[in-house]
């Protein structure tokens, strides 16, 4: 594997790389036999790509893949400049704002595009990234630090206890707001963690990404960020949240409670939808609009730090002629539980059912929820479905599968038979079970139209 010198490159055309003294963001020369020759900014490429191309930025701004072999020459040009970062100064602090703590794990909020190269590199820490956004410094009393910095699929139930950790030592030690920076694929699946880990918080614990990286003039990273700051630090309640764009405009963010968000989209800035209830609220320049006044209130007393998560739970989306061997497989490998996709109210092929009464003999925990995005199971209306609870399937009201699979990874951890794991399982914690679905939000595609 090569260095960031050559990042992507290996093998005979490595060779020929570092033989002829350049590395990525040189300006060179690529000489093939006949004749034609490409000229431009040495560029770093991924390592999955063919080994002998060599990826060229051409003067007029589009990248090209040359394919090099030894009767090919490459020159060095001129020496290109270093991908770097230089923070701005930091604005003064202010010791009358609320303390607010800025951690971060790693995704695009962190990454800088390298308008050279093209590539997009995780290359600033969170004190970076609070210092590009001066206006923060009028909201809060600003503290910054790097805990992990990674791709969130790359995330652990392991990870999700270090953060949980990080966080509940900020909260008994005074800090007045948490600001979790999270890549945005799996960020729903870590705040249903944080939700189950860090119960009726005494302060705001606030999740946020970005799309776009913090670079790019289309980047959401900024108005995420102080509706995230902001929310930390003034909103009314304590709980664990979500922080993203509500729209695909600038001027207004969903602060989504994180048992009930989930990511909809690959790549729009209004990715995250709260799914069976409204956002818990909407920011706005400077001011929150509550939408739902259901929320633990900041500075209530109760706060628990319930940390520990299995890795022997899983989650499996039914299809139409899918067979059980799945679950059987699942049960073989040591895994204690399963959350079920289901379709419509909650079904599976009947064929299903006499695997499942096994399992669920056994100590097997099977819990079932919709392939729906919104609505409740409900297994008493049909015959399978009936069927299917009788062989000892948990239906699991209107959680969302995400947030059930989080729910179930945190219950394994403290629960040692079926029935304990049932019963945590079907007890509210953290909003994740809805006592009913109001027909304003039943299908919230949306906050704006």
């Amino acid at each position: 594997m090569s260095s960031e010198k050559w990042e992507g490159y290996s093998g005979l055309l490595l060779e020929m790389i570092r033989g002829a003294g350049c590395e990525v963001g040189d300006e060179v020369e690529v000489e093939r036999p006949d004749g034609s020759r490409f000229r431009g900014l040495l560029m770093s490429k991924t390592e999955l790509s063919a080994e002998n191309i060599i990826v060229i930025k051409l003067p007029n701004g589009y990248n090209v893949g040359v394919a090099v072999d030894p009767s090919c020459t490459i020159r060095r040009i001129a020496p290109g400049r270093r991908p770097a970062f230089t923070r701005p100064p930091t604005p003064p602090q202010r010791p009358d704002l609320p303390r607010v703590r800025v951690i971060g794990t790693g995704g695009t909020i962190a990454s800088r595009v390298d308008y050279r190269t093209g590539a997009v590199r995780p290359a600033i820490s969170s004190e970076d990234l609070v210092s590009l956004v001066p206006e923060l410094y009028d909201v809060a009393y600003v503290e910054a630090e790097v805990l992990l910095s990674v791709y969130s699929e790359d995330l652990t139930v392991k990870e999700w206890e270090l953060i949980a950790e990080r966080v509940y030592q900020v909260v008994r030690g005074g800090g007045e707001g948490v600001v979790l920076t999270h890549g945005t694929d799996t960020m729903h699946y870590t705040a249903a963690a944080l939700s189950f880990a860090l119960q009726r918080p005494p302060v705001p614990i606030v999740l946020v990404g970005a799309q776009r990286s913090s670079d790019r003039p289309s980047s959401d990273a900024a108005t995420n960020l102080i509706a995230a700051v902001w929310t930390a630090a003034r909103a009314p309640f304590g709980e664990v949240v979500l922080a993203m764009h509500s729209w695909h405009s600038d001027d207004e963010v969903a602060i989504h409670r994180g048992t009930r968000v989930v990511k909809m989209h690959t790549s729009a800035r209004n990715a995250f939808r709260s799914v069976n209830a409204s956002p818990l609220a909407l920011y706005r320049s400077g001011s929150l609009e509550i939408l739902d006044a259901d929320y633990h209130p900041r500075g209530l007393d109760g706060f628990v730090y319930a940390p520990g998560f299995s890795d022997r739970a899983a989650l499996v989306k039914f299809y139409p002629s899918m067979g059980p061997q799945i679950l059987e497989y699942l049960e073989a490998s040591g895994f204690r539980g399963v959350v079920i996709e289901g379709t419509g109210l909650g079904h599976v092929a009947r064929r299903w059912i006499p695997v499942i009464r096994r399992l669920t003999d056994s100590g097997f925990f099977v819990g079932m929820c919709s392939q729906c995005r919104f609505g409740r199971v409900n297994m008493r209306v049909y015959n399978t479905g009936r069927d299917l609870l009788a062989a000892g399937v948990t239906q699991l009201e209107d959680m969302l599968p995400e947030v059930a699979l989080v729910k179930l990874m945190w219950t394994l951890s403290r629960a040692d038979d079926l029935e304990g794991v049932r019963e945590l399982m079907l007890r509210p914690i953290a909003g994740e079970i809805g006592a009913r679905i109001l027909p304003e939000v039943a299908c919230n595609w949306t906050t704006r139209s």
